[in-house]
């Protein structure tokens, strides 16, 4: 199981890389904006995704600017500031909660998650300044019973992240 596995989860990782390479530069230039702007980059990772956030300002690599974001502070958010989302699907109703605090503040966002079929309610995906799709929207691993499980949310999301920490880093040492 393992294997297949590793190979579902590697095919996940190239989808990413291939297909959002442009979002996640174009992602990069928006959150370096607040690291050369005198900024903060806010993280907010919703569940699960709070690993993101822990990861982005507590780990041995820290994201240059970065902090958690506090929903009760977003007012006191400036306009060099940026946001980062993260959430495991673009309509989830907490993600998109916190999109709408932040367009009603006028501050610029990036958000990563996997987005639904058409027909979905509101997302993220659309309202963010930049989306990082993760394309994961079921468990990999098939059972005998045709259930499926082994749901790595939270590896594709670190994945997409560490896209945006590497060109974030690249666009910051150009500039200095």
């Amino acid at each position: 199981m393992l294997k297949i596995f590793t190979t579902q989860l590697s095919s996940y990782f190239k989808r990413i890389g291939e297909k959002e390479e442009l979002n996640l530069e174009d992602g990069s230039r928006i959150l370096a904006q607040a690291a050369v702007g005198q900024g903060n980059i806010y993280i907010y990772g919703v569940n699960e995704m709070q690993a993101v956030t822990y990861e982005a300002t507590q780990s041995a690599e820290p994201l240059t600017h970065a902090k958690p974001l506090v929903l009760d502070d977003i007012g006191s958010l400036t306009s060099v500031d940026r946001v980062l989302i993260v959430t495991r699907f673009s309509t989830d109703e907490k993600a998109v909660e916190v999109a709408h605090m932040l367009l009603k503040e006028g501050i610029p966002f990036v958000s990563i998650g996997a987005v639904p079929k058409e027909g979905q309610s509101d997302s993220i995906h659309d309202l963010s300044d930049v989306h990082i799709n993760t394309y994961l929207l079921q468990p990999l691993i098939p059972d005998d019973n045709g259930e499926r499980f082994g749901f790595p949310a939270l590896m594709t999301a670190l994945y997409a992240y560490y896209g945006l920490s590497f060109t974030l880093k690249e666009i910051l040492d150009e500039n200095e």
